[in-house]
């Protein structure tokens, strides 16, 4: 047991109009200093990515062990896919990952497809895979501008929000919403796209190609950022695959995988000579930066190449006709994406009925998360804050 003592603070308390503090400080004494401390992180805390705990056992300044607890804003979305249509489901697979919005619809949409065997019209497989890049990218600069920001670097994000603004333009003309795009629809688009869009989106994607060095200079270039990232946080590769960490962060250490290029979907199988999966083999904070800064320059080449195969297509259908009420036949079926955070799954189960009996998502945030009880063992508490951040979650991801 430690010892306690008494010593004058500032806070005070009056009585009979004598002001008076006292101040106990606990822990003095041989004891304390062979007594791990146990500190949570959140679910409410500034170092926090939202509603995010960590319980970490604290050795002096190094974190023994840590524990990510999760489900603070779980909304119950599993359950709620079995009372909705096949329609309606979309609207909540939309939200759980709201800087990915457009990419979680189209892996619902996906599923319930392949479910019904359904064709989708050309022109929609490719406006899908075009819209799924810009997705990529936005979400992707949210993270190049956020990061730097928790190191102490303000710039960056003003940039970074530039650059998303021009795609958050494109984007918002062509489905009329800012984050929650509401886009797919089971068998294509929801409409065809507005005049002239195509060249607006062209020059969107010039203008962020443009600035993308900028960002590229103002972080990586900056001395402080490189000594508070390289060799901070590197997470094995087998440690990586033993969790089932994907996208970025596991092909930051050295994890080659990519659904887009492994086991291509939409497009993805016409443009491998554009698409080009970005690795790393240091696993450290740096690296995961790195890898993301690369991805989002890639992904406005598979943008462009999109936009110039859109312009050789004939006019056509955007979606296919669908009965008043959507059943999907009885059985199952897995579709899994390249979701801009990493891979996720849906598993669709059908009892023939106009709602999914089951609808299972694997998210990737929420495998990506898991890694940290494995990564910041050993590391400082200074370094914590790096590391989170450099894991580019978002908790509605985690919690569903």
């Amino acid at each position: 047991m430690a010892e306690t003592g008494t010593a004058q603070t500032g806070t005070a308390a009056a009585f009979d109009g004598v002001t008076a503090a006292t101040h106990t400080t606990v822990g003095v004494g041989g004891a304390a200093e062979s007594t791990d401390m146990v500190l949570n992180i959140g679910p409410q805390h500034p170092s926090t990515h939202g509603v995010l705990r960590l319980r970490l056992v604290l050795d002096g300044e190094r974190i023994s062990e840590a524990e990510p607890i999760v489900g603070y804003m779980h909304r119950g979305a599993e359950k709620l896919f079995e009372v909705r249509d096949y329609r309606q489901i979309v609207v909540l697979a939309n939200r759980h990952d709201w800087l990915s919005a457009f990419a979680n619809e189209l892996g619902v949409v996906l599923a319930v497809e392949r479910m019904l065997g359904m064709e989708v019209p050309e022109r929609a497989v490719w406006l899908r895979t075009l819209l799924a890049e810009l997705n990529r990218v936005l979400n992707h600069l949210m993270f190049l501008g956020s990061y730097p920001l928790e190191l102490g670097g303000l710039t960056p994000i003003f940039y970074a929000f530039t650059e998303r603004e021009s795609l958050q333009r494109v984007m918002e003309e062509v489905s009329g919403g800012r984050m929650h795009y509401m886009f797919n629809r089971v068998g294509g688009l929801k409409d065809e796209l507005p005049a002239g869009w195509t060249g607006r989106a062209r020059t969107a994607v010039a203008e962020v190609r443009a600035g993308l060095p900028r960002i590229s200079e103002l972080v990586l270039g900056n001395e402080v950022f490189r000594a508070r990232t390289r060799g901070v946080g590197v997470l094995r590769p087998e440690v990586a695959r033993a969790y089932g960490v994907t996208g970025p962060i596991a092909r930051a250490s050295g994890v080659d995988f990519d659904l887009r290029r492994d086991e291509p979907y939409l497009a993805y199988g016409e443009l491998s000579e554009t698409l080009r999966v970005v690795t790393r083999t240091a696993g450290d904070c740096l690296a995961r930066f790195e890898v993301l800064l690369e991805q989002t320059s890639n992904s406005l080449d598979l943008a462009d190449a999109c936009l110039d195969r859109l312009a050789e297509l004939p006019p056509g259908p955007v979606n296919q006709r669908l009965p008043k009420v959507l059943k999907a036949p009885e059985g199952a079926t897995y579709a899994w994406t390249e979701n801009p955070l990493g891979v996720n799954g849906y598993y669709l189960v059908s009892k023939g009925e106009k709602t999914p009996h089951r609808l299972k998502l694997r998210s990737a945030s929420f495998n990506n998360i898991q890694a940290l009880r494995e990564l910041l063992p050993g590391t400082l508490v200074a370094d914590m804050v790096a590391i989170l951040g450099s894991f580019f979650f978002v908790v509605g991801d985690i919690d569903k």
